[in-house]
């Protein structure tokens, strides 16, 4: 019948791929949820929780728990096993208090060999321990803090004014702002019930910068607005001639003019002019329902980490947006510690509510590339094309890992997608001519 979707089976199958991780979505939400609703209550009581909360382990006030009914309902059945065993718990609790006070007379500094590195480099670091006393300390644990996991080593004996010196590597294999440290010494019982930390350095951030590729001479063919108003900055590369002006190492030779060149007798090269709308737009989809799966969402993220690096060491005007919010573009280091930091956002609106704010919040934009998954839909991108001007060139990059690299257009809309992320700089070629 006219007017009907044709059936996908592909579609259909990757839509039922992403039902877990859509029903994670759910959960992630539904407990963010709940922390916004409880967090003032939890603000009220954390002065006096928060130092009972941070000895007691669950263990201990499961203990807790079941030796209270006991030693009531022993005392009120006269049942003389169920008294012995809970004052037996009890006193077992009051021991263990004493393998938790006192204070350790430790500093410690921590050293990361990075603290910026790209998915995969490796992540080294050392964690250095004094013992600023004057009589040797004894043996115990010491906690590094990771993200949301935790190193744990064994401190030996330390001698008066000792130190000592501990070597670990952090993981890499995905992209992420990782929390490194604080370095915090544990003091616990034997039968890990009562649990006591204390911190001696501050958290430091490792950036795991999400792997990128080189786009050889892309953007400019993207990015150069043929009708643009020239302004005074000069540039190497552009449409709008200045003057010539002698050869130096690094220039590109296609801008050789040979005529002054044979006449003059040194090489002399173009000199032109940037046009005023050299802008390039990139905007990375952070909708969960627009991904199959996190090799997929990771792909795409490398996809505009890679054109908003290419952009700004050209030096064009870059806007780099994900589907709720601005990034930061004053430096590629900085763009790149942002999208470290990139993960499904759930006020992340559809392609089109998006593309309809980039339009209203900048308009001065040249060329927009819309960056999303293999689930958004041919509709949704063509409502989001109507709501961007007509004399702005658009490109949607699907990102779809293992898929065919296409490129086919939609009207006067460009849709690439990209199976590999070293495919990106040909398709971007084609795209330029």
């Amino acid at each position: 019948m006219a007017g009907r979707s044709r059936f996908d089976p592909a579609r259909l199958r990757r839509r039922l791929q992403s039902l877990p991780r859509r029903a994670g979505g759910l959960r992630l939400g539904l407990v963010a949820f709940l922390r916004d609703r409880t967090e003032r209550p939890r603000a009220w009581a954390r002065p006096v929780t928060g130092p009972v909360l941070e000895v007691v382990t669950g263990t201990a006030w499961a203990a807790l728990l079941l030796a209270v009914p006991a030693l009531i309902a022993g005392l009120a059945l006269g049942w003389t096993e169920l008294v012995v065993a809970g004052w037996l718990v009890l006193a077992l609790l009051l021991v263990c208090v004493a393998f938790v006070l006192g204070r350790h007379q430790l500093s410690a500094a921590l050293d990361l060999s990075r603290d910026r590195v790209v998915v995969g480099e490796r992540a080294n670091g050392a964690a250095r321990l004094l013992n600023r006393t004057g009589h040797r300390t004894l043996p115990l644990s010491v906690e590094l803090v990771v993200g949301q996991g935790r190193a744990r080593f064994d401190l030996p004996s330390l001698a008066p004014r000792a130190e000592h010196e501990e070597l670990f590597a952090i993981p890499t294999s995905r992209r992420a702002v990782l929390t490194v440290g604080p370095v915090r010494t544990v003091r616990a019982d034997p039968l890990g019930l009562l649990r006591r930390e204390q911190e001696l350095t501050e958290p430091e951030l490792l950036y795991v910068h999400p792997r990128t590729v080189r786009v050889e001479g892309s953007a400019s063919g993207l990015v150069r607005d043929l009708e643009g108003e020239t302004v005074r900055k000069l540039s190497d590369n552009d449409v709008a001639f200045h003057a010539l002006r002698g050869y130096v190492p690094g220039d590109d030779r296609r801008n050789i003019h040979w005529k002054s060149t044979a006449r003059t007798g040194t090489l002399m090269v173009r000199q032109f002019e940037e046009t005023r709308r050299s802008h390039m737009l990139v905007v990375l989809s952070t909708r969960l329902d627009d991904y199959v799966s996190e090799e997929e969402f990771e792909a795409a993220v490398s996809i505009a980490a890679s054109l908003g690096v290419r952009t700004l060491s050209e030096g064009h005007t870059l806007t780099a947006t994900t589907s709720s919010r601005v990034l930061h573009t004053g430096s590629t280091k900085r763009l790149l510690d942002q999208y470290s930091g990139v993960d499904y956002e759930p006020a992340a609106r559809p392609l089109s509510e998006v593309a309809r704010g980039v339009a209203r919040d900048h308009p001065g934009a040249s060329v927009a590339v819309f960056v999303c998954g293999s689930l958004t839909e041919a509709a949704e991108i063509r409502r989001a094309r109507r709501h961007l001007a007509l004399d702005l060139r658009t490109i949607v990059v699907r990102a779809e890992p293992s898929a065919e690299t296409t490129l086919r257009q939609m009207g006067d809309l460009d849709i690439a997608t990209v199976g590999s992320l070293d495919d990106l700089g040909s398709t971007l070629r084609r795209l330029s001519r």
